[in-house]
């Protein structure tokens, strides 16, 4: 995601490296490259332009001070523009409604039900709601099976009625359904079209009508580009939709419907998808962005993707058992999971400041943890509390049923008790110093 327009832009600044002052001259010079790497990364062409006549002005305009030197001036203008282009602000989803209804809108394939489902997950899980999804589709045969498979997945009930084909009657039986048995917010699915047709819009122009829904996000793939900003223009002049979900995030995207969609339709980004998995749904934080894009990281999210699975229980438990030096390969399992629950190794990679930028080009497998877990669930519950009881013998046997090889267990071993170690010896540096002092005394 934007990596080929965070190269362009650090190339760009460097053309103002070693200048000593900001003159029209280099700014002028830096922005012409600035806005050929927005175009290439397919950001509509006045909003790039509108852009970097901002920054110039802005630019031109500061009294740089000695001590800041003219391309970290640059970068520090870009992104804070980045940042406004984007919204500034998070904007927040508004459930007021008793029930609160969210009206889904989009085309067909722009991943509105697997958006609609992440996005009951994450109600339920983070906000302590009790959604119903409901499967207002009734042209797409899959379309009920695939909100129902969404459903089970996530625990969330699913309102259908297969027999009727009156999109708007189903809505408003779905929210006398969520009345009666305590549903605070109910989703509806609505259908889409491969393109933008008169039936559709005004099919749901009558939900919105006769649902009066608290919020309408309209849902776009991101990988369709310039497209996608102008199908949310025609929606938004029929719909004035209250938010933009952008999907597909993660793919094979230049990103310049991210950077140009706030500026047309003047509707905030509110949500982003960035993968398949259920979990991979994040509100959009323009100044999180702006820092990705210009390659500082985003430590912010990083931590919440870590908080998000931190288990404080757990936490005290796996302290205690490293104080205690019974740090095992169940508890070393037991990481791996936690990790792995955070998302894509790569995107996790790309939010520290730096490293994004040096594993551009190193593919990270999600499966890297694979033949680790492999070797471990090989292991008897026995080796997995007392490694050192790992003998030739027995290595040769877990090599075998994890289908790797003696070496990678040795490797595995190797690397264990290292992290045992490191562990051990953080856990004994937090401890007061007269502990300490005691425990070398002895």
């Amino acid at each position: 995601m934007f990596e080929n327009l965070s190269d362009r832009l650090e190339r760009s600044f460097k053309l103002l490296k070693g200048e000593g002052r900001i003159t029209e001259i280099n700014v002028a010079e830096t922005l012409k490259d600035v806005r050929k790497a927005l175009l290439d990364a397919d950001v509509n062409y006045k909003v790039a332009k509108t852009f970097t006549d901002t920054v110039k002005d802005k630019a031109l305009g500061q009294n740089v001070l000695t001590v800041v030197k003219p391309g970290e001036l640059m970068v520090k203008i870009v992104h804070d523009e980045l940042t406004a282009l984007m919204g500034g602000e998070t904007a927040e989803l508004h459930l007021t409604g008793k029930p609160a209804i969210i009206l889904m809108s989009g085309l067909q394939g722009s991943g509105k039900t697997t958006f609609s489902g992440k996005l009951a997950k994450m109600l339920k899980e983070k906000k302590s709601k009790k959604p119903l999804l409901v499967a207002g589709d009734i042209y797409r045969p899959a379309a009920i099976e695939q909100l129902k498979v969404l459903g089970e997945q996530t625990g969330v009930e699913v309102y259908t009625e297969p027999e009727n084909k009156n999109p708007v009657q189903i809505a408003q039986n779905a929210i006398k359904h969520a009345v009666k048995f305590g549903n605070d917010v109910v989703i509806i699915d609505t259908a889409g079209r491969l393109a933008i047709d008169e039936q559709m819009m005004n099919e749901i122009e009558a939900i919105k009508k006769a649902v009066k829904p608290d919020e309408v996000l309209f849902v776009v793939d991101a990988m369709t580009g310039q497209d996608a900003v102008n199908t949310a223009k025609e929606f938004n002049d029929r719909l004035d939709f209250d938010g933009v979900v952008l999907t597909k995030l993660d793919g094979d995207t230049r990103g310049g419907a991210a950077l140009s969609i706030r500026s047309v339709v003047n509707k905030p980004i509110k949500f982003v998808g960035t993968g398949e998995k259920m979990e991979a749904i994040d509100p959009f934080h323009p100044k999180r962005m702006a820092d990705r894009i210009l390659g500082m990281g985003d430590i912010v999210s990083l931590v919440e993707k870590a908080q998000e699975q931190y288990d404080e229980e757990e936490a005290r438990r796996l302290s205690k058992r490293i104080a205690k030096n019974q740090f095992d390969f169940n508890d070393f399992l037991a990481q791996i999971h936690q990790i792995k629950k955070m998302g894509n190794l790569k995107d996790l990679a790309a939010m520290i400041p730096g490293v994004g930028k040096m594993m551009k080009d190193i593919d990270i497998d999600d499966n890297a943890f694979k033949s680790i877990e492999a070797i471990i669930y090989s292991m008897t519950p026995v080796e997995r509390t007392n490694p050192a009881i790992l003998n030739g013998n027995r290595k040769l046997r877990i090599a075998k049923g994890s289908g790797t090889n003696v070496a990678e267990v040795n490797k595995l071993l190797k690397q264990f008790e290292e992290t045992r170690k490191m562990m051990r010896m953080m856990t004994t540096q937090k401890m007061p110093a007269g502990k300490n002092f005691v425990k070398k005394k002895r």
